[in-house]
């Protein structure tokens, strides 16, 4: 093997390659959708467990939608996987409904973090006869919302009650 071809095999071999291990995701942190709602998710536990709100520009009432608490779990990838998970978001503090939603953690090549999820929304009826038309089911896909250093979900998007409130 001559001296050239003997420094680009070294040449290659010391290159840094993106494997897909090393792309992993991390579901902490703020996230936007196509319909423009943010979610913030707390580190995750040593067990997957994490927490977090969700700020929807959605609304089934209309009217000003508040932060709202999500709770969720995320599965352990096994070696070469990316993460699925679950959480459910509680809009008690302006719908009666529910919603659970289902996803996984994607990283592309060039290292663009995509949460793709599906959701259930389950808001509440007034007797059995309506139950027919109280679950919806659709589709939310995520990418990661960069914010300044120290900036969290409250403070990007005022609650409600901030903005009723009389200026100083």
């Amino acid at each position: 093997m001559g001296s050239s071809a003997f420094t680009l095999v070294l040449a290659l071999a010391l290159v840094p390659r993106i494997t897909h291990a090393e792309r992993k995701c991390q579901l902490s942190g703020m996230w936007r959708n196509e319909q423009d709602s943010l979610m913030e998710i707390s580190a995750l536990r040593d067990n997957g467990d994490f927490q977090g709100k969700y700020l929807t520009r959605v609304t089934l009432a209309g009217g000003c939608a508040r932060a709202s608490p999500l709770n969720g779990a995320q599965q352990q990838p096994g070696e070469g996987g990316w993460p699925t998970f679950a959480f459910t978001v509680r809009w008690d503090k302006f719908s009666n409904a529910t919603t659970a939603f289902a996803g996984q953690c994607f990283v592309d090549s060039g290292g663009k973090e995509t949460l793709t999820t599906t959701w259930l929304l389950r808001e509440a009826v007034g007797s059995l006869e309506e139950d027919w038309k109280a679950t919806r089911v659709g589709r939310n896909v995520f990418t990661r919302k960069r914010t300044p250093k120290g900036k969290n979900l409250p403070s990007l998007f005022p609650s409600c009650e901030d903005r009723s409130s009389p200026a100083p």
